[in-house]
């Protein structure tokens, strides 16, 4: 059997972090079984569905490495969805509705009052065909419901959360059609899992009752379910549901500096026991990636450690792989020098122009006389050596200076700067004439 997973997002709206997290499961799940990842845009709601979200979410993914070897679109399969339909309605599993939104609220009202729980009594199925006639010939429109089969619990093995178990009849059959024929999200999705052919299906907890809705749905149409892994909800730092979390997108993270190897990094990896490492390639985390490693517990994102993550990967990736973000004439030599003191790599621009000048610097009086012998020496050094330890050394056999008194007047004249990226490996870069200049100013 052919692994092919799949990611659905409906095109309303950006991804954000959870979206994100999803999509990098069941990537990294079709990819560690060698098999097929997809996205399939759930477009189904004309109203709020927009094609520049279906662009920006092409655009997320191709952003974050996560390439789809096939993608559908739910609005060109209606016709798919009509001929199931109309077989569901034939065989009896589903049937029209004609409650309102208001007696419907009424009923679950006295329901609760009663200490009830809120299911839909099944009143549309007591109709007579006069009765449902009658209702037409006064122009109201049914909606359509999916009928449980409460002789059939629901069970299945679920990747993440085990054992799984519910009793159909505790729950309301579910709307499937609203009455101006729209659909809604769960008949469709089961019709394109079976003639997509979805293997496995990764998503977050709290789609877990829609799963046992769905296997029923499956089963109906005479189809084995896909196997199913939901995953824990994120949780903020502050260890709650964080509103935050719901509007950090991928649009969000670039604007903070975060690289796309470093969320892919964290999201693969929190929920298990193994260790957020700053991996830049892929491969380690495709062949670590098991849903048995997750546990049941929310899994908590902290945006600080997506930072600390995200510059940790910065300092492993090379010139060819940053060369067209950075600044006009910054070179290799300059970002092998630049690129250890970096959290994100923007900030290369500011460094290079501490390089190539003019700086702000005011060093200390007292350190006037230091810093013109260090001119005059500069002047002397081997530049095509190692011009900083050259330089230093003399100094220091000549002043008797070690330490901070040696160096920090140095790097505040030279860089305007109490720390920064190593001076022997910068101070090339700054070049013999502007090192002499600096210091001479001093």
């Amino acid at each position: 059997m052919t692994v092919r997973t799949r990611f659905a997002p409906s095109p309303t709206g950006l991804l954000h972090i959870g979206n994100i997290r999803t999509a990098l499961f069941n990537w990294l799940f079709a990819r560690s079984r060698g098999g097929e990842f997809w996205l399939r845009i759930d477009d189904t709601d004309a109203e709020r569905g927009e094609e520049r979200f279906v662009e920006a979410i092409r655009a997320d993914l191709a952003w974050l490495g996560l390439s789809a070897d096939g993608e559908a679109r739910q609005s060109a399969r209606f016709d798919r969805y009509q001929a199931r339909f109309d077989a569901l309605v034939a065989a009896g599993r589903i049937y029209p509705a004609y409650e309102t939104q208001a007696e419907l609220d009424l009923k679950r009202k006295i329901q609760l009052g009663r200490g009830l729980p809120p299911i839909y009594d099944r009143a549309a199925l007591k109709l007579s065909d006069a009765e449902r006639a009658a209702l037409e010939a006064q122009g109201i429109r049914p909606h359509w419901r999916f009928k449980l089969d409460h002789a059939a619990p629901v069970e299945w093995q679920d990747l993440i959360r085990g054992p799984q178990h519910f009793d159909p009849a505790t729950m309301s059959d579910p709307v499937v059609r609203r009455a101006d024929g729209s659909w809604l999200y769960m008949l469709p999705s089961a019709i394109d899992d079976i003639e997509l052919g979805i293997t496995h299906v990764a998503r977050g907890e709290d789609h877990v009752s829609n799963t046992a809705l769905q296997i029923q749905m499956f089963e109906a149409m005479g189809a084995a379910p896909p196997v199913f892994a939901h995953a824990a909800l994120l949780t903020g730092a502050e260890g709650k549901l964080s509103k935050r979390l719901g509007s950090l997108g991928v649009e969000a993270l670039r604007e903070a500096g975060i690289e796309p190897q470093a969320v892919r990094a964290l999201l693969a990896r929190l929920g298990t026991s193994d260790p957020v490492e700053p991996f830049v390639d892929m491969a380690p985390l495709i062949e670590s990636f098991d849903f048995a490693r997750f546990g049941r517990a929310p899994a908590r994102f902290d945006e600080a450690e997506l930072a600390q993550l995200n510059a940790r990967i910065i300092h492993q990736l090379p010139f060819a792989a940053v060369a067209a973000r950075l600044p006009e004439g910054m070179g290799e030599e300059a970002w092998d020098a630049i690129r250890p003191n970096l959290s994100r790599i923007d900030e290369a621009a500011d460094w290079w122009a501490v390089v190539q000048g003019p700086i702000a610097a005011a060093p200390a009086a007292e350190d006037a006389e230091f810093l013109a012998r260090a001119a005059e020496l500069a002047q002397g050094l081997d530049w095509a050596g190692d011009p900083w330890h050259a330089l230093t050394g003399a100094l220091k056999a000549e002043t008797g200076r070690k330490g901070k008194a040696l160096f920090l007047p140095l790097r505040r004249a030279l860089t305007g700067r109490d720390h920064g990226p190593d001076m022997a490996a910068l101070l090339p870069l700054i070049g013999r004439a502007r090192t002499i200049d600096r210091l001479r100013a001093g």
